[in-house]
C-alpha cells in the first residue's frame, strides 16, 4: 500500500518541522507519479527514508543517485530536510548540499565537504538578543531527531484501521493539518512580523475533540506535537527547555524500565512472554483497553505500582468501564491466593470461602437462587483424607493436547456468542420490517437488546467494535431502526470470516491430534527411556547388590552376629517358551556384527541356543543346518582345531560342542531341581540383563494375549446383543481421527513386534516411528520395550566378553570340569550329599575369582516354576572352624615371642644386614629394657598400689589369610591414681599460660584491624549508650574471676513502664 508507507515516511520528519502531511504526501504523488512503471524506485525510497534519522547527508546522496536526471524531485527532497539544511542542484552530476557550518558536494565519484567560517559574535552580546541567521552562525544548530519511522506508519494505519467508517473524521484531521501548515507558511513568509492563529496547542485541542473517547490515539498524536504536549502534561513540564531528544529519551527509558521491572518481578520467563502476548492481541485491536487491563490483572495484580503505571500509561479510567462491562476475572487471582488449608471443612472435598472473600456481584439472582444456591462451600480436590498426593505435572503432549483444545473451545464460544446475535438482531429486523415509519421512531431495544441476555450479546459487539462498543450499543438502543442493519451486515460479515478461519485451524488441530494423541497417553514413557538406560548399566546392577550385601554386613556387627545366609537377589522366570524368542532376537543381531569373529560367534550361539536354556531346564535351541556345515568345512580345510582344551575329532561339528554333555542337560524333564554356577561379574551381569530382556518380551506377549481376548469379548457381544459386525476401523478414536487405522490385526501384534524389533537394530526403523507403533499397538503398555534394541545391545556385549575373556573362559571350564564330578547341581533331596563337592567347586571359584567378585547362581526348579538366586560371596570368609595343624602351627610361631630359629641367629651374627646406626638403636632399647625389668621386681608392690588397669584386649586370626583382626567392644585402660590431684595442681598455670598466648593473638589483630573509634563504640553499645530507638534501661558492668582469668558480666536494668525482652 503505497498510501499507507508514504504516509509514515512524511511522519518521519513531522516532529519539530513545519513540514506539513500534505507536502509530504504531494511529494510522493510525484514520486509515484514520475516511477509509476519502476515500483522498485520508490520501495527503494522509502528504505533509504527509514534511515533518515542516522545519516542526513548519506541519505541525500543515495536520493540524488536514485533521483538522477529528476531535479525537480531532487529539490522537492527539501521538503524533508530539517532547518539549516538545503538541497542546490547545479548539474546533472553535481549536487550541494547546505549543512551547519558545511556544504557537501555530492558527484557520482563522491563527497566532497567544504567548511564555511564561522563568524563569532562579541563577548557581551546575548545569544537570545540576536537575529535567527546570526545564532545559526554562532553555533551550529542540532537537528532535531525526527519521530521513528515504524512508530508514524503505525498510527496512520492505526488511524485508517480505526475510522475505515467514518471518512468524515479522518477528512477533518487531514484539514487541521493543512490548516496549521498555511498558518505555518505564513509565519514564515511575514519574518516574524505575523502570528499564526494556529498553535500547536490549538491544533492538539481540535483533534482532541476529533478523537473524542480515542485517548490512544489522543496520547499518541501528542508526541508529534511535544509543545502541545507538555502543557497537556504538567508532569513533565519540567523537561520544556530540552530538546526533542532528550524529551524522546526521557519516554522510552521510563518505558524500558517499567518493562525490566516487570521482567525481574515475574522472574518466569513464560509469564513475561504471556504478557508480552496481551500487549500484542491489544496492539491488533483485538481486544479493548478495559479487556487488556483484565487480562495483565493475574500478572501484575501483586504489584500495585506497576499495575498503577501500567493503567495511567494505558489511559484507563476505572469508573469508565465498571457499569459497561462486567468484571469477568477481577476476583480471579484473589481467589487463588485464598489458603484453603485453613478453611473451615466439610468432608474432605470441600472448603467454606473465607468471610472475607468479597463475593463477585450477580445481577441476575432472584429470592430462590439466594436461597438454593452455593456460594460458600468450594470444591477443594483431594486424593485421600492422610495423603499428600500431588498430579503428576502434565507431559508436553498433554500439553499440546491440550491447548488445542483450548483454542477449539475458546473460538467455539466466540463463534457461537456471534450467532446468538446474529440470531436476535434478525428477529429485531423482522419486528421492524413490519413496522410503519412511526412505529420505527418510537422503537428502542432494551439492556439485553431483544434477546434474553445482558452479558453475551455486549460481548459479541464489543469484540468487533473495540472501543467504540459503548455507542455502538446505545445507538442500538436508541435508534435500532438504523443501527440494526449495519451492525447485523457486520456481524455477518465476521461469522464467515472467522468460520472460514475455523476450517483452516480445524486442519492444525487435526494434525497435532494425530501427531501427539497417543503420545499424550504414555505418562511413563518419557521418564522410563532415561532411567532405564542408567539402571541397565553394568556399574549399576553391580552397585544393586553390593549394597544389599554391605546392608546384611552392617545389621549382623550391629547384632554382634554373623550375617544370614541366603541369596540375595531372587528373580524368576515365568515362561520357557518366552526364551527362543529373546535367543532369536540376540543371535540375530549377533550375526550383523562385523567386530565379533566367526569363531566367537559360534561359541556365543552355543552359549545363547545350548547352555543357557540347560541352566533353566528349558529344551535346547537347534543350530541351523547351514552353520553346521559352514563349520564343519572350516575344520575340513584348517586341519585339526582344540578348544577350551578339547582335541578336535570325529564328527566335525561335534567336535566344536562346548556343551555337548553336562549335568544340567540330564536335568531338564526333572522336577524339584537345581543348577550350581559360580561366575564372576560378567556372567553376573549377562544373566541379570538376560532375565529382564525374558521378562520384558513376557510383559509385551501378555499384554498382546489380552488385546485379543478383549477384541474378541467385544466383538462377541457386539453380534449378540447388537447385531452388529463392526470393522477394525471403527474404534473411536480412529473415527475422531485422534489416530490413524492400523494395518496389523490384533493377532498378529507380538509377531509384529519381534519383527520391528529386528528392524530396529539393523537400522531399517527409525527410533521414533517403532516408538509410535509400539503405542499404537499397546497403547499405554508399550513403552516397557521402547529400550528394547539397547538391551540387546548390552547382551551381545557382555556375551562377546564371555567368549574371548581369559577370567570368562576359565569360569566355564571350571563349571565343565566340575560338572563331571557332580558338583553343579542335581535334585534338592540329595543335595546333602553333594556338600563336600559343592564346597570345593566354591574354593576353586574364589581362588579363580580372587580379584573380582565371586557370585554363587542357583538354578532352582520347583512346582513348575524356575527361579535365579544369586549371592554375592565374601572371598575373604572363613572356610572351616578346624583348622589345619599346618594352620595352628603358623599361629603358634606368631604368638611366640621368640620364633627367630637358631639357623637363622647364626646367620645374622656371620653377616649382619642392619646398619650400624639401626645396631645401636636397637643395643640401647635392649638396655633400656633390662633396667625396667629390674626396676619392676624391686618396685611391683608399689607401681601396683598407685596404678589400677584392666586387660580386656582380644585378638583373632582369619585362617584362610592369616589376617589379625581385633574384636569389637574390646579394650585396655590404664589409670594412674595421682593423675587428677596433679591435674589440680597444674590447672592454674596452663590455663593462665594459654589464656596469655590467646590474649597476644587478639591484641596483635586489634592493633591492625579495629580503630579506637570502634573500641569505643563497641563498649557504648555494651553499656546502651547513644542508641536511639533502644527500650529505656541501665547497664552494669560487674568485673568477675573465672578459670583464673577476669572477665566482665553487663547486667540490664528496664524501667518500670517497659518490659524487658
Amino acid at each position: 500500500n503505497y498510501w499507507v508507507t508514504g504516509v509514515g515516511v512524511c511522519k518521519n520528519v513531522l516532529s519539530k518541522c513545519t513540514t506539513c502531511v500534505e507536502d509530504a504526501l504531494s511529494y510522493l504523488d510525484q514520486v509515484k507519479l514520475q516511477f509509476g512503471s519502476q515500483p522498485q524506485v520508490y520501495n527503494d525510497f522509502l528504505d533509504i527514508m527509514k534511515e533518515f534519522n542516522v545519516h542526513s547527508t548519506q541519505v541525500i546522496s543515495r536520493v540524488s543517485q536514485l533521483f538522477k536526471g529528476h531535479p525537480d524531485l531532487i529539490m522537492g527532497f527539501n521538503t524533508f530536510l530539517p532547518p539549516g539544511y538545503k538541497i542546490e542542484v547545479q548539474t546533472n552530476d553535481l549536487v550541494n548540499v547546505t549543512t551547519p557550518g558545511q556544504i557537501h558536494h555530492i558527484t557520482p565519484h563522491g563527497i566532497s565537504v567544504q567548511n564555511i567560517p564561522t563568524v563569532t559574535t562579541p563577548q557581551h552580546q546575548s545569544h537570545l538578543g540576536s537575529s535567527p541567521s546570526t545564532a545559526a552562525l554562532a553555533a551550529p544548530v542540532q537537528p532535531t531527531p525526527p519521530v521513528e519511522f515504524n512508530h508514524a506508519i503505525n498510527y496512520v494505519n492505526k488511524i485508517k484501521n480505526r475510522f475505515q467508517g467514518q471518512p468524515d473524521i479522518y477528512k477533518a484531521f487531514l484539514e487541521i493539518l493543512h490548516t496549521y501548515q498555511k498558518e505555518q507558511r505564513n509565519a514564515k513568509e511575514a519574518g516574524g512580523n505575523y502570528t499564526p492563529a494556529l498553535t500547536e496547542q490549538e491544533v492538539y485541542a481540535q483533534v482532541a475533540r476529533l478523537f473524542k473517547n480515542q485517548e490512544d490515539l489522543l496520547s499518541e498524536f501528542g508526541q508529534f506535537l511535544p509543545d502541545a504536549n507538555s502543557s497537556k502534561k504538567p508532569k513533565i513540564s519540567g523537561l520544556k527547555d530540552q530538546s526533542l531528544a532528550e524529551v524522546s529519551k526521557h519516554g522510552i527509558g521510563s518505558e524500558s524500565l517499567f518493562f525490566e521491572k516487570v521482567r525481574k518481578a515475574l522472574r518466569s520467563s513464560e509469564a513475561y512472554e504471556n504478557f508480552l502476548r496481551c500487549l500484542d492481541i491489544f496492539n491488533q485491536e483485538v481486544i479493548s483497553r478495559a479487556e487488556l487491563v483484565q487480562l495483565v490483572l493475574p500478572f501484575l495484580g501483586k504489584f500495585p505500582e506497576l499495575f498503577n503505571w501500567f493503567k495511567n500509561f494505558l489511559g484507563y479510567r476505572e469508573s469508565s468501564h465498571i457499569e459497561s462491562f462486567p468484571k469477568e476475572r477481577a476476583t480471579e487471582g484473589i481467589a487463588m491466593e485464598i489458603d484453603y488449608a485453613s478453611c473451615k471443612r466439610l468432608g474432605s472435598s470441600y472448603r467454606a470461602l473465607p468471610k472475607s472473600y468479597q463475593q463477585p456481584k450477580c445481577t441476575g439472582r432472584t429470592p430462590l437462587c439466594k436461597e438454593v444456591l452455593n456460594d460458600t462451600w468450594v470444591s477443594f480436590p483431594s486424593w485421600s483424607e492422610d495423603s499428600t498426593f500431588v498430579s503428576s505435572k502434565k507431559t508436553q503432549y498433554e500439553e499440546h493436547i491440550y491447548r488445542c483444545e483450548d483454542e477449539r473451545f475458546e473460538l467455539d464460544v466466540v463463534l457461537e456468542t456471534n450467532l446468538a446475535t446474529i440470531r436476535v438482531l434478525e428477529m429485531v429486523q423482522k419486528r421492524l420490517s413490519r413496522m410503519s415509519a412511526e412505529e420505527q421512531a418510537r422503537f428502542r431495544l432494551d439492556n439485553c437488546l431483544g434477546g434474553s441476555s445482558e452479558v453475551i450479546h455486549r460481548k459479541a459487539i464489543h469484540r468487533i467494535y473495540g472501543d467504540k462498543a459503548p455507542d455502538i450499543i446505545d445507538g442500538l438502543k436508541k435508534n435500532p431502526a438504523v443501527s440494526v442493519p449495519i451492525v447485523l451486515k457486520r456481524l455477518k460479515v465476521k461469522d464467515e470470516e472467522w468460520r472460514e478461519a475455523q476450517r483452516g485451524f480445524n486442519k492444525i488441530w487435526r494434525e497435532q491430534n494425530e501427531k501427539y494423541y497417543l503420545k499424550s497417553l504414555d505418562h511413563q514413557g518419557i521418564n522410563f527411556k532415561q532411567n532405564d538406560t542408567k539402571v541397565l548399566r553394568s556399574k549399576s546392577l553391580l552397585n544393586e547388590i553390593e549394597s544389599i550385601y554391605d546392608e546384611r554386613q552392617e545389621q549382623a556387627s550391629e547384632e554382634n552376629g554373623a550375617p544370614p545366609a541366603g541369596p540375595h537377589l531372587t528373580l524368576t522366570y515365568e515362561d520357557s517358551q518366552i526364551l527362543e524368542d529373546a535367543a532369536a532376537l540376540i543371535i540375530h543381531h549377533v550375526k550383523r556384527q562385523a567386530g565379533i569373529q566367526k569363531d566367537d560367534k559360534y561359541k556365543i550361539k552355543q552359549v545363547v541356543h545350548h547352555f543357557i536354556p540347560d541352566m533353566l531346564f528349558a529344551q535346547r535351541g537347534e543350530l541351523s543346518d547351514l552353520e553346521e556345515e559352514e563349520e564343519g568345512a572350516e575344520l575340513d580345510e584348517g586341519g585339526i582345531k582344540k578348544h577350551n582344551g578339547m582335541a578336535a575329532g570325529g564328527s566335525p561339528a561335534k567336535s566344536r560342542l562346548l556343551f555337548s554333555n553336562t549335568a544340567a542337560q540330564k536335568l531338564r524333564g526333572l522336577e524339584d531341581t537345581y543348577n550350581l554356577f559360580f561366575v564372576n561379574n560378567n556372567w553376573y551381569i549377562l544373566l541379570r540383563l538376560h532375565q529382564t530382556l525374558c521378562s520384558r518380551l513376557l510383559r509385551i506377549y501378555s499384554q498382546a494375549e489380552r488385546q485379543i481376548e478383549e477384541e474378541c469379548r467385544e466383538r462377541d457381544w457386539e453380534r449378540e446383543v447388537l447385531g452388529l459386525q463392526r470393522d477394525k476401523n471403527d474404534n473411536p478414536a480412529v473415527q475422531l481421527r485422534l489416530k490413524e487405522p492400523m494395518d496389523i490385526e490384533v493377532d498378529d501384534y507380538y509377531s509384529a513386534f519381534l519383527e520391528m524389533v529386528r528392524n530396529l537394530l539393523d537400522g531399517n526403523m527409525d527410533a521414533s516411528q517403532y516408538e509410535d507403533s509400539l503405542r499404537e499397538m499397546f497403547t499405554i503398555h508399550a513403552y516397557i520395550a521402547f529400550t528394547m534394541d539397547k538391551l540387546i545391545q548390552s547382551i551381545v556385549r557382555q556375551l562377546q566378553h564371555i567368549v574371548s575373556d581369559e577370567i570368562c573362559v576359565q569360569v566355564t571350564d571350571l563349571y565343565l570340569s566340575e560338572s563331571q564330578n557332580g558338583a553343579t547341581g542335581g535334585t534338592l533331596s540329595t543335595q546333602a550329599s553333594r556338600t563336600a563337592s559343592e564346597m570345593s567347586y566354591q574354593r576353586k571359584a574364589e581362588q579363580l575369582m580372587s580379584d573380582e567378585n565371586c557370585f554363587k547362581l542357583m538354578f532352582i526348579k520347583a512346582r513348575g516354576q524356575v527361579q535365579l538366586t544369586v549371592e554375592l560371596l565374601d572371598t575373604e570368609e572363613e572356610t572351616s572352624d578346624e583348622p589345619a595343624e599346618a594352620e595352628v602351627y603358623y599361629v603358634e610361631r606368631y604368638l611366640n615371642s621368640d620364633s627367630t630359629s637358631p639357623e637363622l641367629r647364626e646367620h645374622l651374627a656371620q653377616k649382619p644386614v642392619f646398619l650400624p646406626r639401626n645396631l645401636r638403636r636397637i643395643r640401647k632399647c635392649q638396655r633400656g629394657r633390662e633396667q625396667q625389668e629390674k626396676e619392676a621386681k624391686e618396685g611391683g608392690r608399689k607401681s601396683a598400689d598407685r596404678a589400677d588397669n584392666l586387660a580386656k584386649m582380644e585378638c583373632m586370626f582369619k585362617l584362610n589369610s592369616y589376617k589379625m583382626v581385633y574384636v569389637f567392644k574390646s579394650e585396655d585402660y590404664m589409670y594412674r591414681r595421682t593423675a587428677l590431684l596433679r591435674a589440680h595442681q597444674s590447672h592454674q598455670r596452663v590455663s593462665t599460660r594459654l589464656h596469655r598466648r590467646f590474649q597476644a593473638w587478639v591484641d596483635d589483630w586489634l592493633k591492625e584491624h579495629v580503630t579506637p573509634e570502634m573500641t569505643t563504640s563497641c563498649t557504648k553499645w555494651l553499656m546502651g549508650e547513644g542508641r536511639e530507638g533502644l527500650l529505656p534501661c541501665t547497664t552494669t558492668r560487674e568485673p568477675e574471676i573465672v578459670h583464673f582469668m577476669s572477665i566482665n558480666k553487663y547486667r540490664v536494668k528496664y524501667s518500670a513502664a517497659s518490659k524487658a525482652p
